[in-house]
């Protein structure tokens, strides 16, 4: 079986959103073991994701899009990504009880 393997970019808006919650969970909570950990699950969760990001359900948000978003749910959080061409484009990571369809 040929596995189309994706190119990963990442939005600056996906890094802020991931610092924020890196910089809650180590200072506000006082858990940097648990950030770290958080980093690490979520770093693993997409590079799996990497030879099949179309292989899953998209995800239907309120707004019309060029690209159709997918996601990834890690832990409390839930990952989304466009996939455009060979590039899998991952572009927010935000608080799964927070409300998405607002937030995407």
């Amino acid at each position: 079986m040929n596995e189309k393997h994706y190119k990963l970019r990442f939005l600056p808006l996906f890094e802020e959103d991931l610092n924020e919650i890196v910089d809650y969970i180590t200072h506000r909570l006082k858990n940097p073991i648990a950030a770290d950990a958080l980093v690490s699950d979520v770093q693993t969760a997409i590079r799996n994701r990497l030879s099949c990001a179309e292989a899953f359900e998209q995800y239907h948000s309120a707004k019309e899009r060029q690209y159709p978003y997918y996601r990834i749910t890690v832990r409390n959080y839930t990952i989304f990504y466009v996939v455009m061409d060979d590039v899998m484009e991952v572009r927010r990571i935000i608080y799964s009880r927070r409300d998405i369809k607002r937030q995407i």
